[in-house]
Formats: structure tokens, sequence, C-alpha cells
């Protein structure tokens, strides 16, 4: 079965046995595990707490709905196109990230600062064990100037160095040309157990994620999105590990789990996290030797707060009782300021939650 989008993907549901993840060698017996074993535990208090929230932000979907869903048994799958194969350097090398970089807020080693060309903004804990992240970001449609870079907010749970055996899981929204062949928002995720280098991929583009949910498609559009004083909207990502099974699980929105990635594809993460980081990442590339105008979030500073500026909010970690809790000792990092910002506050709509991003090029950023 075939739904076609308004945005010219195409959608294949695709038996559930039949995905992509079984290619794997070491998947070639699993068992889908059709739900986790346990949730997070305080993970549906939330909905109560807040009775007359002050800003509310309003429900999300993905684009391709309007035209249909994916029958039960099936997972809805974005499909490739020629033209997406021949954008990148070949098709082996189609999902993977030619060009990825972890924000390492230590580091602030003049060396790193434009690591690759790739800017940060972003809030961080680290100097624990951590099972998992979850957070409500703000989604808007960033300007990209150059086909090659992208622009993306997300969340990412790291274990190990920052070496060559860096183990990262990454989930949120990106606007990529270059993945995807438009400027659309879309839901992605990531997984590397080597730092980037041979393993790894976006959404389903290598075996690896086991989607379990009928409903949302990886890489798809995400809509509405944010406009600037005007209607704001957010998704919900958690990510955690089941304590049972040891696999690390992602759900989307309060309905959604999406799946998981099986924990014998990683080493560190395998037992934990050591990091969690969330925020945005922009690549700038300096086309004509001065800063990037891709813009981060919204494409404006924190200081202008909500309904202008992007947020992250109600920002959580899973501890190993298997509980959501606040973030102790979060910290920020931006290799520059002038460009790409990041601000954090708590109170008690919003937890803990900051603001982030900015317009890249302008008068004090070149």
């Amino acid at each position: 079965m075939v739904e076609q989008s308004s945005d010219g993907d195409t959608i294949d549901c695709v038996d559930i046995s039949q995905q992509p993840a079984f290619d794997h060698p070491f998947l070639k017996d699993h068992k889908i595990q059709m739900r986790p074993n346990y949730h997070p535990e305080g993970l549906f208090d939330e909905n109560k707490a807040s009775a007359k929230p002050i800003e509310r932000s309003s429900p999300i979907t993905q684009l391709w709905h309007q035209n249909g869903r994916c029958p039960e048994g099936t997972i809805p799958i974005r499909r490739t196109k020629k033209d997406d194969v021949l954008r990148a350097s070949s098709a082996k090398r189609y999902g993977r990230k030619k060009h990825r970089s972890i924000p390492q807020p230590r580091s602030a080693d003049p060396d790193l600062i434009n690591q690759s060309g790739h800017q940060h903004a972003i809030a961080y804990v680290e100097g624990d064990k951590y099972y998992g992240a979850k957070a409500t970001i703000n989604v808007w449609e960033p300007k990209i100037q150059q086909p090659n870079e992208f622009s993306l907010s997300q969340l990412w749970i790291l274990g190990g160095s920052f070496g060559e055996d860096l183990n990262s899981i990454e989930a949120g929204w990106q606007v990529s040309p270059d993945l995807y062949g438009d400027n659309n928002t879309r839901l992605f995720t990531y997984w590397t157990s080597d730092a980037y280098q041979a393993t790894g991929c976006y959404n389903l583009l290598c075996s690896g994620f086991i989607q379990v949910n009928s409903e949302i498609a990886m890489g798809a559009s995400i809509s509405p999105v944010s406009a600037y004083r005007n209607s704001q909207y957010d998704i919900s990502i958690l990510v955690w590990k089941d304590p049972k099974e040891g696999h690390w699980w992602m759900q989307f929105g309060n309905d959604f789990v999406l799946g998981y990635w099986p924990s014998f594809l990683f080493s560190y993460l395998a037992e934990s996290a050591s990091m969690i980081e969330w925020g945005g990442e922009v690549v700038n590339s300096e086309a004509d030797g001065k800063h990037t105008s891709t813009q981060m979030g919204s494409g404006h500073f924190p200081e202008e707060g909500f309904g202008k500026s992007s947020y992250f909010r109600n920002v959580q970690v899973v501890d190993d009782s298997n509980n959501l809790k606040a973030p102790k000792g979060i910290g920020t990092f931006t290799e520059q300021s002038n460009c790409y910002d990041v601000q954090t506050g708590s109170n008690g709509d919003w937890g803990h939650y900051f603001y982030y991003g900015g317009p890249g090029r302008n008068p004090n950023c070149a």
C-alpha cells in the first residue's frame, strides 16, 4: 500500500517484519518487541499537572496523514527517490552523516571552535549515568542558505569519549535540502556507534532502528510549524532505555511509541549514557568567505522570548531507577554567541527550559 503526500513524498506501508532493520546480521532471528516492558516513572504526571497552562501550543501531525494512514501490522517508510541518492556522494553514503559533529562543551580549544563548520547552541548535563532524556521542542522552518547546509533541533544521548568510539542516539526535527531535496521541517532520528565513521544513519536508511508504529514516518514532514508572533507548535520526544531488555526506545508525543534501537548496536550505550545534550546545530560552510545566514531555531535570538525565539521546555533525564527527573547542573555551550545563542530558565509549567538559536550572519557575526 502506498500513500502520496502533498509535499511530493511517497510513503510505503511495509510489513513490519520486512523493514530494513532486519538486514542487520545481528537481527536475523530477532523477535520484534511490540511494546516496551516499562515506561519511565513520572511520564504521565505532567499532563495532569498543568491545569491552566498560560501558553499552550497546538497539536501537530505529519503532512502525509492528509491522504491516509498505514494499516496495522505495517510501518510507514518514506521512499528514497533517485534524486535523493544522486545528491549524496554515492548510494552507499546516502543517509549517513558525511559531516556530523558533536558539540563538546568542555573543549573551548580554539581549534575546535569551528569543528568542520558546525555550530551549536545547546544545554547539557554530564557527570552521571543517564538512561534517557525527554524534551518538548518548538518546531520552526529555519531558512537554509546553501543546499549542503542544514539546521536541526534535537536531543543527543551520548556514551563514550568524543574519539573514534562515540555512541550516539539522536532525535528531533531538521531541515536538510541535501538529505530530502526540499526545505521542509522533518522528524528524524540518527544513531552511530563509532563517531559517525562507519556505523549508523538517519531514520530507517540503514538497518538498526526497529520501528513498531504504523502512524508516524521517520523523515516525513511535520505540520504545522510555528510562525513569528503567531501560533506556536511543539513536539515531545522521549528516548529511554527499557530496564528489562536494555533496548533504547523512542516515543513521539504522548501517544506514539515509535520503536527501538537494540542495545547490541552499541558498546557504551549498551550500559548507559554519560552525557545528554539538547539544542540546535547548523552547518556553516562559509560559502562566500562570510558566516552563513542559515538560521537556527526560529532565526531569532533567545532574548526575544516566546512566540519569537525557539525553545525546548520540560527538559528531563531518566535516572537509574527509571524515573524522569529535572536535570541537575545544566550547562550551556555555543561556539559564537553573536551568531547563535542559548539561555536557560525554569518555572512551574515549563520545568527546565531554554530558548536558543539565532540568524547566523549579522553585523556582530561576520
